[in-house]
């Protein structure tokens, strides 16, 4: 059993979604970022950048107890337990790794400052509202120029799907207009169709 160690956040619902598209067993673990229990010794143990997610796998490589913190780097330690949602073929593999950077490198990061920006700022930044919110439109465009020429980030779905999901709901949030972006808006669809997103999209 998989100890996930997580929050109702974008990066904390990555871990959830995958643990159930790959069918593994997990105990989840709140922690409540709110209230700082991030910075809890022994959550320190697990992840030593005080962020969630993190996970726990008894069974790690060689039979050993083995802790994963970063969310991409959870994703690909799953997909590599599991023989799952990441290609063996070089070709696709790098095709999925390099659209799983491009969420922990782009979307991930100027998503959270657009959010951030307008809507938690403790004051109005015109600034930092139109450099992120800039940023989110040009990436969306990057995304649905992809998703014109295959129906998933990386041709099939994959855990670049699954990182990038979560985090392309916030610009709704923002109230950017979908409109433009057809292709997001389809992919947005077939995803959030699929049980195991259901289910994760729920933990904690």
């Amino acid at each position: 059993m998989i100890d996930l160690y997580t929050f109702t956040t974008p990066n904390g619902r990555k871990a959830s979604i995958m643990l159930e598209e790959v069918g593994l067993p997990y105990a989840v673990q709140s922690i409540h970022i709110g209230q700082d229990e991030q910075f809890a010794p022994d959550f320190l143990k697990v992840s030593p950048n005080n962020k969630i997610p993190a996970i726990v796998d008894p069974d790690g490589p060689g039979g050993e107890p083995i802790s994963v913190f970063e969310s991409g780097a959870i994703l690909f330690y799953l997909a590599e337990k599991t023989g799952k949602l990441l290609p063996s073929d070089p070709r696709g593999r790098t095709e999925t790794l390099q659209w799983l950077m491009f969420q922990m490198g782009g979307v991930g990061p100027m998503f959270g400052q657009a959010n951030h920006f307008v809507r938690f700022a403790p004051e109005k930044v015109p600034y930092g509202i139109k450099r992120y919110t800039d940023e989110t439109v040009r990436l969306l465009g990057v995304m649905d120029r992809r998703l014109s020429e295959a129906p998933y980030l990386a041709g099939d779905y994959s855990i670049a799907d699954i990182a990038t999901y979560p985090w392309a709901l916030a610009p709704q949030q923002l109230d950017i207009d979908l409109a433009p972006f057809a292709n997001v808006r389809r992919w947005l669809d077939a995803i959030a169709a699929r049980p195991a997103v259901i289910k994760g999209m729920d933990v904690p």
